[in-house]
């Protein structure tokens, strides 16, 4: 079984190699959020980061480990969401040919960012087919850029961690969304190992909880996801990310899609910024254990992505 194998050492790494490509994306404490939650509470503002979140941070971090020859070759992923957008943001600024395949469900909002980004879009039938056409890629030659599974890729999402901690250091707990449980690893193991005594939880929507269930199973199970934060709807955790969540969370919360959708909305009314419901489902999340929370707590919220279609939004609110 595969261990957890990031380093801080890997992540301050990963900080120095991607300085000047990525944003330093703002935390700073919330009036209104703190009043809703009932304990001090300050926001991570990924939903500002390029390319819509924090995915290029990884992505960056990935492809400039490479060598030349390397970068030659060309890539391909899979992804139907952020990944996606970043590998071809990445690409486009480097100036590199990348191939990303996507479930013929992905919204076209995402395909479009994706091509005007710089990458060649291939759709697929579902997840399955497109790791198995990945792979098919990779033996011609490409290199294949896994969206959560590899060491580098969460190694430059733990850089976000060293940033929240630098500009709120008394931070008690922090909300952090789950995928495929790259993002999540390479965060709260920068925020572990900066300040041990620090609670992390997961969260995860009903519909996409991927590791809720490998974590059930005692190892990596497909599933097909539902939720409307199709970000969160990785087909599969990995034993790398499931023994992340073994050594770094305190749990992961579950929560509904309704609620998750409302708090958008609310994100947006009240904090002006457009989160993805991936993002929001932070603050839902913690608004359901906030008060358990010792009074002193000072809570920190990671939205992690903006790239959301108003129509999409407008739907969701009507239904």
């Amino acid at each position: 079984m595969t261990t957890f194998d990031v380093t801080l050492s890997d992540i301050e790494s990963a900080r120095s190699r991607i300085a000047g490509r990525v944003r330093r994306t703002p935390a700073f404490e919330s009036r209104e959020v703190s009043a809703r939650l009932g304990r001090r509470t300050a926001l991570k503002m990924e939903a500002l980061q390029l390319a819509g979140s924090f995915k290029v941070r990884g992505v960056f971090n990935k492809v400039m480990t490479l060598s030349e020859e390397d970068r030659r070759r060309g890539l391909v992923t899979v992804s139907g969401g952020n990944h996606a957008i970043a590998v071809a943001w990445v690409a486009g600024t480097l100036g590199l040919d990348a191939l990303v395949l996507m479930p013929k469900v992905t919204p076209r909002f995402n395909i479009d960012l994706t091509t005007k980004y710089g990458a060649r879009v291939e759709l697929c039938d579902d997840a399955a087919e497109a790791f198995a056409k990945a792979e098919a890629y990779q033996s011609e030659g490409r290199l294949f850029v896994h969206p959560y599974d590899d060491p580098a890729i969460i190694a430059g999402h733990g850089t976000l961690g060293l940033e929240f901690l630098e500009d709120i250091p008394d931070l008690t707990h922090v909300f952090v969304s789950i995928g495929g449980g790259g993002f999540m690893s390479g965060v709260a193991s920068a925020l572990k190992a900066k300040k041990p005594s620090l609670t992390v939880y997961g969260v995860e929507t009903v519909g996409a909880q991927t590791m809720t269930e490998a974590l059930k199973a005692g190892e990596p199970v497909t599933i097909r996801a539902t939720s409307i934060a199709r970000t969160l709807g990785a087909p599969f955790a990995t034993h790398r990310t499931i023994a992340a969540v073994r050594l770094f969370l305190k749990e992961i919360l579950l929560v509904e899609d309704e609620p998750v959708i409302k708090d958008v909305s609310w994100l947006l009314q009240n904090e002006k910024l457009l989160c993805e419901p991936a993002a929001a489902c932070v603050l839902t999340a913690a608004e359901t254990v906030a008060s358990s929370l010792p009074p002193d707590s000072v809570v920190g919220l990671v939205l992690c992505g903006s790239n959301l279609s108003l129509g999409d939004l407008d739907a969701w609110r009507k239904a």
